[in-house]
């Protein structure tokens, strides 16, 4: 006899067993179960399957992207926060805390995003313009781009954990900083003419579409718009014509925008917790 596999999660002729979980927001994918963690919450394991392995995919959130200066040498823009998916990871019977990372603010690291023993490094903060001074991007998942500067020593992109490292910050006369890095791609050195736009995320079809996460945010500059690398990199601002820079998106782990200006960078987007398993 065949007994419910929505309630037990079992059969009975086969003797096969299902895993069985609450937390999150829960879809069906064909025979699995996929809960989206867009905040923090938990993990309910309240059955173990025959299979006792789950495929995950864990960002944290992006690091914010950096103030410019008056003069319109730019900020760098905000690493994408870490990314890490895999299959196989083994689970038991447990409560297991899901912590969502939030992205950083102006000029800050994203946080870290956890499940179970798999923790994602938030995003590295872009680093700051001046026209005298200026900051290399800090390190993170991916690292944030180097600022802007005209006569001070080139800045440099962090360093990406896991992801990629930022784009450096022009030194001349120039106002161009380096985006930051993404999951799938480094962020663009800045130059005389181009460059500073953040790095591509990386696609996952964990939920059952294809959808991309952890882009590197766009750069500051003097007049040149820098795009956020595509999986919520938020694009940089820009002195000419007060254009504001843009946070990365929420629940994606993009790295926020450098400013153009004397005004803030943009923030970084929030992190994300997926998990999947055979349910029937």
């Amino acid at each position: 006899m065949k007994i419910s596999k929505y309630n037990s999660f079992y059969y009975q002729g086969s003797g096969e067993v299902f895993t069985g979980a609450a937390g999150g927001v829960i879809t069906q994918v064909g025979d699995y179960k996929v809960h989206t963690f867009n905040s923090t919450s938990n993990f309910i394991v309240s059955t173990l399957g025959t299979d006792s392995t789950v495929e995950y995919l864990v960002v944290a959130g992006g690091g914010g992207g950096a103030v410019g200066n008056s003069s319109g040498y730019g900020g760098g823009g905000g690493g994408a926060g870490g990314l890490l998916t895999n299959t196989g990871l083994t689970i038991a019977v447990q409560s297991y805390a899901v912590t969502i990372g939030a992205g950083g603010g102006s000029a800050s690291a994203g946080n870290n995003s956890v499940f179970s023993s798999i923790t994602a490094n938030g995003g590295g903060r872009g680093g700051f313009g001046g026209s005298t001074t200026s900051q290399d991007g800090g390190n993170g998942g991916s690292g944030g781009g180097g600022g802007a500067t005209l006569t001070g020593t080139q800045t440099i992109g962090g360093t990406g954990s896991q992801g990629s490292n930022g784009g450096s910050g022009f030194r001349g006369n120039s106002g161009i900083a380096g985006g930051g890095g993404g999951a799938g791609q480094v962020g663009e050195n800045g130059t005389q003419t181009s460059g500073g736009n953040g790095g591509n995320g990386t696609a996952s079809s964990i939920s059952g579409s294809s959808v991309t996460f952890a882009g590197g945010g766009g750069a500051g500059s003097y007049s040149q718009t820098c795009n956020g690398g595509t999986g919520g990199g938020g694009a940089g601002g820009r002195n000419s014509g007060a254009v504001s820079p843009v946070s990365g998106t929420v629940n994606r782990g993009g790295g926020g925008g450098g400013s153009g200006t004397a005004s803030a960078g943009a923030s970084g987007g929030s992190g994300i917790v997926i998990i999947k398993y055979k349910f029937q």
